[in-house]
């Protein structure tokens, strides 16, 4: 194990001690059925993406259907929420209602028995229909044919320019535009009012080392070979981080390790960056004339590539119950609300069409008023979703499955670390030699827990 973030359950006994504590202050707060008198207040903890903002903000139209139930979002920052949430459920803290968990999380907090068996509610009811969720997505948060996690929304990753900056360059974006290709334009588009691209180099595995990751593969490098042996050090991970690191000081943001999801997301809507690589689920956002400066001026390609075929990534966020919930009838009636067939409409009929949360469910997809608003980049999201293969998205053959993550206990420390040393090859702190040598070390560490 390295460090301290990823715990261990504490034994039963103490467990139920802590359990009764919080069922205690608690009050009268009820099991948690949807049916019945007694008021229950669900707490959710979710990540603070815009998608996440927009559920908020439509949670009155389930409280007015659900009149005894009320629920209490807690938003965090990606970095923050993760280390909340595991260390609440590896504790049974209890502190949490329903979850909001990434696709790496899922099998591992299963197999620790931490996670609500979903399949249970769901097949009570018909019209959830479980099969219309995107496979790969579905597939990623169940654990032998039950799912213990509702699909939310779903991505990959995509590059998203600017087409007036583009034109008044005289440049023109390729269709399936390589790295290499995509630095060049960027040295070009670059000026003193805004970047040439934005790229994620804020610390956190979620933050940086996603985008990172998926340059790794597609310049040949990976983290492990097939023996758990650690290739931090190798060639083809060096010629990534020296391109990202290149990149980012030639033509990136200022102060690249105080951006993440939400920091680029900002500058981009804002005018202020030519080009963005991230994920399919931005744009959304990006073409809400609300939200975002440049809505209508957008194109969109598939990641860029350089030694593979393709190089997205495969991510999906997703509500799950704790098994220390004492409210799961109540947490499921929210769940089904916010990950049915309809939940789209509402978003689309209330917020904006552009809005819905895309990648999750196959028939979103089928809704004439989505295709119109989502046409530039609808077919991008599920084509990149389709098209990944998170068991060898690089050239070589890998022991674990994960693109942008690693399904190992031990990656969200080792990511976690780890971008904290790329941060200082971004802020010019250390080279790129002395960073991989560094993390090549805390790897092998990993990779030795595995054999």
């Amino acid at each position: 194990m390295l460090g301290k973030t990823w715990l261990r359950p504490k034994p039963a006994a103490a467990g139920a001690a802590l359990l009764g504590l919080v069922v205690a202050l608690s009050g009268c707060s009820g099991a948690g059925g949807s049916g019945g008198t007694e008021k229950v207040t669900l707490n959710l903890a979710t990540v603070s993406n815009p998608q996440m903002k927009d559920m908020e903000q439509l949670k009155s139209k389930f409280e007015e259907s659900h009149p005894n139930i009320s629920v209490n979002f807690i938003q965090m920052q990606e970095n923050d929420l993760r280390d909340a949430v595991t260390k609440d459920v590896a504790t049974q803290g209890g502190q949490y209602d329903i979850v909001t968990v990434g696709a790496y999380e899922v099998p591992l907090w299963q197999k620790n028995g931490w996670l609500t068996n979903l399949s249970d509610f769901a097949n009570k009811d018909s019209s959830y229909d479980v099969n219309d969720f995107f496979e790969p997505v579905r597939t990623s948060v169940s654990v032998d044919g039950n799912l213990y996690a509702a699909p939310f929304y779903g991505e990959s990753s995509m590059l998203m320019y600017n087409k007036s900056m583009f034109e008044a360059a005289g440049l023109t974006m390729p269709e399936k535009p390589t790295w290499t290709q995509v630095a060049d334009l960027a040295k070009k588009l670059k000026t003193t009012d805004h970047a040439g691209i934005c790229l994620r180099g804020k610390p956190g595995w979620g933050e940086g080392i996603a985008s990172l990751n998926t340059v790794v593969n597609t310049f040949g490098g990976a983290w492990f070979d097939k023996d758990w042996k650690a290739q931090v050090n190798q060639q083809g991970f060096k010629d990534a981080l020296t391109f990202f690191s290149t990149t980012l000081k030639e033509s990136g943001q200022s102060d690249p390790v105080s951006y993440g999801f939400t920091e680029c997301l900002n500058l981009f809507t804002q005018g202020k960056a030519a080009m963005w690589y991230d994920a399919t689920s931005a744009a959304g956002t990006v073409e809400d004339p609300k939200a975002s400066t440049v809505a209508g001026k957008v194109g969109y390609v598939q990641a860029p590539v350089e030694k593979t075929a393709q190089s997205g990534w495969l991510w999906s966020w997703n509500l799950a119950i704790p098994s220390t919930s004492k409210k799961q009838d109540a947490a499921w009636e929210f769940m089904k609300w916010a990950t049915n067939k309809d939940y789209g409409k509402l978003v689309g009929s209330q917020l904006g069409w552009s809005r819905v949360p895309p990648g999750s469910r196959v028939s979103t997809y089928e809704i004439p008023e989505y295709k119109q608003a989502a046409a530039a980049f609808a077919d991008i999201t599920k084509d990149s979703m389709l098209a990944v293969n998170p068991k060898q998205p690089g050239i070589t053959a890998q022991p674990y499955v994960g693109i942008q993550y690693i399904t190992i206990p031990e990656w969200q420390d080792l990511g976690n670390q780890s971008s904290q040393v790329f941060a200082d090859v971004y802020a010019g702190r250390t080279s790129v030699d002395a960073a991989l040598q560094q993390v090549q070390s805390l790897a092998q560490t990993a990779g030795d827990a595995q054999k």
